[in-house]
């Protein structure tokens, strides 16, 4: 079995001197510690080493057990040699529930690996039960490796994760293309991750934003924070035509003002800061993934002058979606081409 190469850093907040392994390119070990919160990342990892294990031996042997719901002795029984001899994988779910039957056998098991057999351990981090076998695992006891899997919440972090997506196949997506697929699925990674590997399946050659448009444009015309990140970059008429389609679509008016103004409200309350983004979220009660996105809506030319304007037409449409006036419709149209433009209405 090949060793497995290890990442340039740990998990956060571990204290660990085994391989640190990307879950793109996992390896198989002895005991492999597939850890943290994002469950697409640990499904590729744990898919990842099984199909390591079934290129060098298609015979492998594939045990799934679960530590919450243990019985003594099983871990020992589906790692030990079978009579032929063939490669074992363990596939360990709910470790952060563990029994303590399980946590004994398993502290027990990681002392004297059964050759032959790659266990290996997911832990979400959700609590921190079994953190005596982590800390052993990490420890280097086993002769383990380690997979951490960390939310993807920020907006970095996502589009990181997407273009990954496509680095990985060997495949190549335009900037607005993946912007686009980036606004469809913004609160799904999980969706995100399938509509990538859609793409990647079923698109020859390069993509770009007309096909995103054409496989998710429904997606993207009817997501309320999409029409107001088009407006805030300045692109007037992809806004209308992106408001028109979502009203289209069912859309409401008061949402889509809320989306206007809860991105304008962070805008302003980050302008003019240059704190890192971790201490001011910290201090404004935000997530750092909120700092970078404002920072980087501010920089499409908004200045403090153009940033109030922006607010009071959010303001003055909100008033009217909710029943100030009798044409919606119209209310919308007018706050966007305030915010787009940076200009009062019909200058």
């Amino acid at each position: 079995m090949a060793p497995a190469p290890a990442s340039k850093s740990p998990a956060r907040g571990a204290k660990a001197s085994i391989p640190q392994l990307s879950w793109r390119s996992p390896r198989p070990a002895p005991i492999v510690l597939v850890s943290g919160p994002e469950e697409v990342c640990a499904e590729r990892a744990i898919a990842g080493v099984r199909d390591y294990l079934k290129a060098e031996d298609p015979a492998l042997e594939i045990a799934d057990i679960r530590a919450d719901d243990y019985t003594a002795g099983t871990l020992l029984a589906v790692s030990a040699p079978s009579l032929f001899g063939e490669p074992r994988l363990v596939r360990v779910s709910g470790v952060e529930k563990c029994s303590d039957a399980f946590l004994t056998e398993a502290l027990a098991y990681i002392e004297h690996p059964q050759e032959g057999a790659t266990v290996v351990l997911r832990h979400t981090g959700a609590t921190v039960r079994g953190k005596k076998l982590l800390d052993a695992i990490r420890a280097g006891v086993g002769g383990g490796a380690e997979v951490p899997c960390p939310a993807v919440k920020r907006d970095a972090d996502r589009h990181d994760f997407a273009a990954g997506e496509f680095k990985a196949a060997g495949r190549r997506i335009a900037p607005r293309a993946l912007q686009a697929l980036l606004s469809a699925f913004a609160d799904d990674l999980t969706e995100l991750a399938a509509a990538c590997q859609q793409l990647i399946s079923d698109v020859d050659g390069d993509i770009t934003e007309d096909i995103v448009t054409r496989y998710y444009g429904g997606r993207v015309e009817t997501n309320a924070f999409a029409v107001a990140d088009t407006a805030i970059a300045g692109r007037y008429g992809e806004a209308l035509v992106g408001l028109r389609h979502a009203l289209a679509s069912g859309a409401d008016p008061v949402p889509i003002v809320a989306a206007f103004a809860m991105k304008l409200r962070t805008m302003a309350k980050v302008a003019g800061s240059r704190e890192p983004a971790r201490a001011l979220a910290a201090r404004l009660g935000m997530k750092d993934w909120q700092v970078d996105r404002a920072r980087r809506d501010l920089q499409a030319g908004w200045t403090q002058a153009t940033l109030g304007l922006a607010i009071q037409a959010a303001a003055r449409a909100d008033a009217e979606v909710k029943g100030a006036s009798r044409d919606p419709v119209f209310a919308l149209e007018r706050m966007i081409s305030v915010i787009a433009t940076r200009r009062p209405f019909g200058e």
